[in-house]
């Protein structure tokens, strides 16, 4: 099930969105404390975005954040819960992300993250830039997808 997300999810999703990132590249910096990503879900994610949560039996096990930026949309946020991968929950986000944006978004990804890659690209997602990370706070070496109908 999605909704919305609510100021309370900030906790949860801070968990969710760390689990998930250990979880695909467990060899990326970690630049910011367990606080830190509870504040900047709390403060600037969640009043600035539109948050959808997705839902196992009442508990938050994955969200997708979408905004704008330099005047396109943007999927700014998917993560699911290692745990919960595999289960159509993504699937379930990106189609919410289609239905909500249905002119199309982008999204930055690290190169390195060939699960998430692949999971963009069966969903129709493609590849318009690769850099070398320099742009990026981890420096790692991303790639920019955007969906369009």
């Amino acid at each position: 099930m999605l909704r919305r997300a609510r100021p309370e999810d900030a906790d949860e999703l801070a968990v969710i969105l760390r689990a998930a990132m250990r979880g695909a590249m467990p060899s990326l910096p970690k630049l910011h404390t367990p606080d830190e990503d509870r504040r900047f879900l709390r403060d600037a994610v969640l009043p600035n975005q539109e948050v959808w949560v997705a839902e196992v039996d009442g508990r938050p096990v994955g969200f997708a954040a979408l905004g704008s930026r330099d005047e396109a949309d943007y999927l700014q946020h998917i993560y699911i819960a290692p745990e919960f991968q595999g289960r159509g929950l993504g699937t379930e986000l990106i189609d919410r992300a289609k239905t909500r944006r249905p002119s199309g978004f982008r999204l930055w990804v690290f190169q390195k993250n060939d699960g998430a890659r692949r999971f963009y690209e069966k969903h129709g997602l493609q590849v318009v830039e690769l850099t070398d990370g320099s742009a990026n706070d981890e420096r790692e070496p991303d790639a920019l997808y955007e969906w369009v109908p």
